[in-house]
């Protein structure tokens, strides 16, 4: 099972922009499609964007889509999350998760999960 650890969070004035990392380990990076998900206090955890395994494909939410690029380097074992034109919608602790090869929107469908990185957008 991979694990994973995000990194990238912060605080940032509304329009600014962010990039989250994660990294993975302990099984091959290749295997896996990656999701980004947020959660923000008092709501349900929500997608934000997922890439296939080789980066061919990538989903989007409707909220993030035009603002935010997911990509990933499989030399690195890293996925990231290029946020731009952030809003304060956007403030929310933001998790990677790992599934093997088939994109999905649902959570439930992901088996490993990092930690989260808390990403603050100021009005």
């Amino acid at each position: 099972q991979v694990q994973l650890v995000e990194s990238g969070g912060g605080l940032v004035q509304t329009g600014g922009s962010l990039r989250l990392s994660c990294v993975a380990s302990g099984d091959l990076f290749s295997n896996y499609a990656l999701g980004w998900f947020r959660q923000a206090p008092g709501k349900e955890r929500e997608f934000v964007s997922a890439i296939t395994w080789n980066g061919g494909s990538t989903l989007y939410s409707d909220s993030v889509r035009g603002r935010f690029t997911i990509s990933r380097d499989n030399a690195k074992n890293t996925v990231y999350l290029q946020m731009n034109s952030l809003k304060p919608d956007d403030t929310a602790v933001y998790s990677c998760a790992a599934r093997y090869f088939v994109l999905s929107r649902e959570s439930s469908d992901y088996g490993a999960w990092g930690q989260g990185t808390q990403v603050t957008v100021s009005s």
